[in-house]
């Protein structure tokens, strides 16, 4: 007994010493984490002390960060490109989705490099008075990297080039599964080396569709409507696909696929609409483009999905994903300069406007295999006539556009003005350049596939694969 009181003493004191030992630590880490504090200047003070140690400026280390954020801008919107390649190819019958594959790969590559040689120095060349022709220069200039500018020239062409690429690979879905390969090639390198370039002089490079005030903040006129208006005009000079009944479009071929597509598209918008603010040092603005985008494209996919619906009764998934590319579309010239709740109501009726152009597309017997028309070129346009009705005047302000006040918010007509002028400048100018282009291939027996590719299907003929080799297997020409 004695023996066990005697324990509980001693186990008393060992608590007793231990919670002073803590005490006393606590006491002696108090006072040495002071002194550090004193003694270390913050992280801040820090930073700035290396910074200029190291002989940078504030602006120096801003137009850095700014060119970083250019750069994961375009490596999203490059992204794209896979994006479009697996809608398309999802979206099309099985024995064209080699060939949309090798299309899409190859937008990416002649864009490239016809963009470099020429593009870029018509795009962004020196504007003589009347705003219409540039002074051009070829070959970036001659940069070479050791220039003391070339770094700022490198990443601004990369990012254009991106938007190219996107404009060229629109035109692709269009006229897919019935395009000569060689007239693929040669009509991707007219589209990036003159047509495209020549949209952007007049509009982002400040030519004469600019000087009239019209704003377009990321693309749904200059990349989105003008890669729209080139996939219409070579559907109609192409005609349809073999076995092509207007009325009963052909099924999508793997809707997953499609999915992915689109999932992947919606990602990398992010690029291209948050990417234009060209810098990373207005949180407003990267924030507002941010959550205007993605409001666009959910409001896109409703108001498809249910406007589908009150029509054939069906939920239709590829309705649901082309609609929530019409609202991606529809945002993009505004997304700068609308409210968020004017961006849910631009991709709502954006998701609308690409079921009744659909529509209208299918009435005239044009076979637009992906609908890339409706959702580029009929939203592009619509979006960007809305900055003109329900854009923000404190929006447009902070931006530094010429006109500020559209229908709802002051009442001016200019701004809805210089928006429908530019929509129409731009689609003349791509439609009538395209229109004539795709005729001169027609007649030159370069831009449809030999009849026998409608037969045994384009991948067979032109490049001897298939998709599904275990499940759809090639089938054989008669030339062989």
């Amino acid at each position: 007994m004695n023996k066990g009181k005697l324990g509980t003493g001693s186990k008393r004191k060992v608590f007793y010493r231990f919670i002073s030992l803590f005490f006393g630590l606590v006491i002696l880490y108090s006072f040495g984490f002071g002194t550090i504090a004193q003694d270390d200047p913050p992280a801040e003070d820090a930073a700035a002390e290396v910074v200029e140690e190291a002989g940078i400026t504030a602006a120096e280390v801003q137009k850095n960060l700014d060119h970083v954020w250019i750069l994961l801008a375009g490596f999203l919107v490059f992204f794209m490109q896979a994006g479009f390649a697996m809608l398309e190819g999802g979206m099309i019958r099985e024995t064209g989705v080699v060939n949309s594959l090798a299309e899409n790969f190859m937008d990416a590559c002649v864009t490239a490099i016809v963009f470099f040689i020429v593009g870029y120095g018509i795009a962004f060349g020196s504007a003589e008075s009347s705003g219409f022709f540039p002074q051009i220069e070829l070959f970036l200039g001659g940069a070479t990297g050791a220039g003391e500018d070339d770094g700022s020239l490198f990443v601004n062409f990369f990012f254009q080039f991106a938007f190219a690429g996107a404009a060229a690979t629109i035109a692709t879905g269009g006229m897919a599964e019935r395009t000569n390969f060689v007239g693929k090639l040669i009509y991707s390198a007219i589209l990036g080396a003159i047509i495209y370039p020549v949209v952007v002089f007049w509009t982002w490079g400040q030519g004469w569709i600019f000087q009239q005030g019209f704003v377009d903040f990321a693309g749904s006129t200059i990349v989105h409507m003008t890669g729209g208006i080139v996939a219409l005009a070579g559907a109609y000079v192409l005609g349809p696909r073999a076995g092509r009944v207007f009325g009963r479009p052909p099924a999508a071929s793997n809707l997953a696929i499609a999915s992915l597509g689109t999932f992947i598209l919606w990602f990398g918008w992010y690029g291209f609409n948050v990417g234009s603010t060209l810098g990373a040092g207005d949180i407003n603005q990267l924030g507002l483009v941010a959550v205007n985008t993605t409001l666009a494209a959910t409001a896109g996919a409703l108001g498809a999905m249910f406007h589908t619906y009150f029509i054939t009764k069906n939920w239709n998934v590829s309705f649901v994903l082309n609609g929530s590319l019409a609202g991606l579309v529809g945002i993009t010239a505004g997304c700068a300069f609308v409210t968020p709740i004017s961006a849910v109501i631009i991709g709502a009726l954006s998701g609308i406007v690409l079921v009744i152009s659909i529509g209208i597309v299918e009435s005239l017997k044009i076979d637009d295999a992906v609908g890339a028309f409706s959702v580029h070129g009929a939203c592009g346009a619509f979006g960007t006539i809305m900055i003109g009705i329900v854009g923000s005047q404190a929006l447009l302000e902070g931006a530094g556009a010429d006109f500020t006040t559209s229908l709802f918010d002051g009442g001016g007509m200019e701004l809805l003005g210089a928006q429908i002028v530019g929509v129409v400048g731009v689609a003349i100018w791509v439609g009538v350049t395209s229109f004539i282009m795709f005729t001169v291939l027609n007649r030159m027996e370069v831009l449809h596939v030999d009849p026998e590719a409608d037969r045994i299907g384009i991948d067979a003929y032109e490049h001897h694969a298939s998709v599904w080799p275990n499940v759809l297997p090639l089938r054989e020409s008669d030339e062989d």
